[in-house]
């Protein structure tokens, strides 16, 4: 999704100038490639990146082999406390990227960000589904507030 469209379907003016901003970081980013070394880099970016949004987004960061982002993208766009996630559209995007590597990640706009069942229902799904493409699912991590809840770091992964 681009900078423009996503910054145009957040309806407050401070949103939409924390959006702008984390345009322009990530064009500089883009000039240093971004590269996922620890899951606190992961965590820093997913808050500036989710964790303001009043809908529920579920994002993936498609990776190299050295874990540098390829590619992010909003696959899901959904209401104040679900979105509905297909599988086939992100084993799609994996093989259009030539990704090795994904991670997932998703905001709960209620602030918590506890995984649900069917947090956990759909990364097992992923994780399965993109294992056979040889995709590794390195992480998903849920943001809410300022909390973000790693499944590789709860040995859910």
């Amino acid at each position: 999704m681009s900078c423009n469209s996503l910054a145009g379907g957040i309806a407050s003016r401070e949103q939409r100038i924390i959006q702008m901003a984390l345009c322009l970081l990530e064009k500089r980013v883009r000039k240093n490639v971004r590269q996922f070394k620890t899951s606190e880099d992961t965590k820093s970016w997913l808050m500036l990146e989710l964790s303001s949004l009043e809908r529920e987004v579920f994002m993936v960061l498609y990776l190299d082999n050295q874990h540098r982002l390829i590619e992010k993208e909003v696959i899901a766009l959904g209401g104040i406390n679900s979105t509905e996630v297909h599988p086939r559209e992100i084993l799609k995007a994996a093989l259009r990227h030539n990704a090795a590597a994904v991670i997932l990640a998703h905001n709960h706009p209620s602030g918590c960000a506890e995984p649900s069942q069917a947090d956990r229902h759909i990364t097992d799904k992923l994780k399965e589904s993109l294992s056979q493409l040889d995709v590794r699912v390195l992480d998903h991590l849920v943001v809410g507030g300022a909390d973000v809840v790693s499944f590789a770091e709860r040995g859910w992964l």
